[in-house]
Protein backbone atom coordinates (compact mmCIF):
# COMPACT_ATOMS: atom_id res chain seq x y z
CA UNK A 1 0.00 0.00 0.00
CA UNK A 2 1.16 3.55 -0.71
CA UNK A 3 0.16 6.91 0.75
CA UNK A 4 0.10 10.31 -0.92
CA UNK A 5 0.49 13.17 1.54
CA UNK A 6 -0.71 16.67 0.74
CA UNK A 7 0.32 19.41 3.16
CA UNK A 8 -1.75 22.59 3.03
CA UNK A 9 -2.61 25.75 4.88
CA UNK A 10 -6.07 27.27 4.53
CA UNK A 11 -6.44 31.04 4.71
CA UNK A 12 -9.12 31.20 7.40
CA UNK A 13 -9.90 34.83 6.53
CA UNK A 14 -11.12 33.68 3.09
CA UNK A 15 -12.97 30.50 4.10
CA UNK A 16 -13.82 28.81 7.38
CA UNK A 17 -12.25 25.45 8.13
CA UNK A 18 -15.65 23.78 8.30
CA UNK A 19 -16.66 25.23 4.93
CA UNK A 20 -13.36 24.12 3.39
CA UNK A 21 -13.88 20.60 4.72
CA UNK A 22 -17.44 20.48 3.43
CA UNK A 23 -16.26 21.69 0.02
CA UNK A 24 -13.60 18.94 0.00
CA UNK A 25 -16.19 16.29 0.90
CA UNK A 26 -18.62 17.47 -1.78
CA UNK A 27 -16.24 18.28 -4.66
CA UNK A 28 -13.07 16.23 -4.25
CA UNK A 29 -13.94 13.10 -2.32
CA UNK A 30 -16.49 11.71 -4.82
CA UNK A 31 -13.94 12.07 -7.64
CA UNK A 32 -11.19 10.52 -5.54
CA UNK A 33 -13.34 7.50 -4.73
CA UNK A 34 -13.62 6.79 -8.48
CA UNK A 35 -9.84 6.48 -8.89
CA UNK A 36 -8.39 3.05 -9.52
CA UNK A 37 -6.64 1.69 -6.43
CA UNK A 38 -8.14 4.18 -3.95
CA UNK A 39 -8.25 2.70 -0.42
CA UNK A 40 -9.25 5.61 1.84
CA UNK A 41 -8.02 8.86 3.32
CA UNK A 42 -7.52 10.93 6.43
CA UNK A 43 -7.86 14.71 6.69
CA UNK A 44 -6.01 16.31 9.60
CA UNK A 45 -6.02 20.00 10.53
CA UNK A 46 -5.06 22.50 13.21
CA UNK A 47 -7.34 25.32 14.41
CA UNK A 48 -5.04 27.75 12.56
CA UNK A 49 -5.69 26.09 9.19
CA UNK A 50 -2.60 23.92 8.70
CA UNK A 51 -3.51 20.49 7.45
CA UNK A 52 -2.55 17.20 5.97
CA UNK A 53 -4.45 14.84 3.68
CA UNK A 54 -3.24 11.26 3.71
CA UNK A 55 -4.76 9.29 0.84
CA UNK A 56 -4.16 5.55 0.71
CA UNK A 57 -3.64 3.61 -2.51
CA UNK A 58 -3.33 -0.07 -3.42
CA UNK A 59 0.13 0.38 -4.96
CA UNK A 60 2.67 2.94 -6.10
CA UNK A 61 1.21 3.14 -9.59
CA UNK A 62 -2.24 4.04 -8.23
CA UNK A 63 -0.73 6.62 -5.88
CA UNK A 64 1.16 8.39 -8.65
CA UNK A 65 -1.36 7.97 -11.50
CA UNK A 66 -3.49 10.89 -10.37
CA UNK A 67 -0.48 13.18 -10.38
CA UNK A 68 0.70 12.05 -13.80
CA UNK A 69 -2.75 12.32 -15.39
CA UNK A 70 -3.43 15.85 -14.12
CA UNK A 71 -6.27 14.70 -11.84
CA UNK A 72 -4.43 15.84 -8.70
CA UNK A 73 -3.87 19.37 -10.07
CA UNK A 74 -7.56 19.59 -11.06
CA UNK A 75 -8.58 18.85 -7.47
CA UNK A 76 -6.08 21.29 -5.97
CA UNK A 77 -7.37 23.99 -8.34
CA UNK A 78 -10.75 23.80 -6.59
CA UNK A 79 -9.06 25.29 -3.50
CA UNK A 80 -6.27 27.44 -4.92
CA UNK A 81 -7.87 30.72 -3.86
CA UNK A 82 -8.18 29.49 -0.26
CA UNK A 83 -4.56 28.39 0.29
CA UNK A 84 -1.98 30.62 1.99
CA UNK A 85 0.71 28.95 -0.13
CA UNK A 86 0.75 26.19 -2.76
CA UNK A 87 0.27 22.77 -1.13
CA UNK A 88 3.14 20.35 -0.81
CA UNK A 89 2.96 16.73 -1.87
CA UNK A 90 4.94 13.55 -1.30
CA UNK A 91 4.51 9.77 -1.65
CA UNK A 92 5.39 7.10 0.91
CA UNK A 93 5.26 3.35 1.07
CA UNK A 94 3.07 2.22 3.96
CA UNK A 95 5.20 -0.32 5.80
CA UNK A 96 2.89 -0.80 8.81
CA UNK A 97 -0.72 0.21 9.45
CA UNK A 98 -3.24 -0.38 12.18
CA UNK A 99 -6.67 1.23 12.35
CA UNK A 100 -10.11 0.46 13.64
CA UNK A 101 -13.37 1.15 11.82
CA UNK A 102 -13.77 4.50 13.56
CA UNK A 103 -14.98 7.25 11.23
CA UNK A 104 -14.36 10.80 12.45
CA UNK A 105 -16.52 13.80 11.62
Amino acid sequence: MFARLTMFEIDTLRISLDTALQRFIELVLPETRKREGYKGLYVLRTPEGKGLIISLWANEEAATAGVESGYYDEQVAKFVSFFRAPPGRDHYEVVYAEASDIKAQ
